[in-house]
């Protein structure tokens, strides 16, 4: 069954239909929960409420653009909103931004496990790490993270800059280092 046929099926509501997308997306669209949710639970709560939006609101898929695109932001948004309705984001000295712009990260690949950087983004206080993952992981501009997060430009930027140090005061620890085989 194509992708587009399988699309139609969601959207008359064919549970068969609607199982095997789940199987097709659910371990991609997982990854985008882990990196918004402060653990392992809560991603795995983010992702089957986000599957639900997604065959509530999947009649309104046009089929212009991709189809991956349109599921990641349907995850990324619900996984937001529930940040939101917490009430995570404060205002933030937005001067902040302008004296910790330049904190750079160099991270040797060699020697820092993939597990211990997703635990330590996971670590971050939930402001910083939507904001670091939102620019620095997919890519989204200081502009479009504020009006996501209903935030200013300012807030956004100084939420990255202290992320940023709080990962380079980590890396630079030592901790999560893997061992050199030879």
């Amino acid at each position: 069954m194509s992708l587009e046929q399988l699309i139609y099926n969601c959207k008359r509501n064919d549970i068969k239909a609607q199982e095997t997308l789940y199987r097709l997306y659910a371990s991609k669209l997982f990854s985008v929960c882990l990196k918004y949710s402060r653990n392992y639970e809560e991603a795995q709560d983010n992702l089957q409420e986000g599957f639900l939006i997604i065959f509530e609101k999947i009649d309104q898929y046009s089929f212009k653009g991709s189809f991956d695109g349109w599921l990641k932001r349907i995850i990324v948004n619900y996984t937001l909103q529930q940040y939101r309705k917490e009430n995570f984001l404060n205002i933030v000295d937005e001067n902040f931004a302008d004296d910790t712009a330049d904190v750079n990260i160099e991270i040797d690949n060699e020697n820092l496990s993939v597990d211990y950087l997703l635990k330590i983004i996971q670590e971050l206080p939930d402001k910083y790490r939507m904001v670091f993952n939102l620019f620095a992981v997919d890519g989204y501009s200081h502009q479009e993270i504020a009006e996501m997060l209903k935030i200013s430009v300012g807030t956004s930027k100084s939420n990255l800059s202290r992320a940023r140090l709080i990962l380079k005061e980590k890396i630079e620890s030592g901790n999560g280092k893997t061992k050199s085989l030879s």
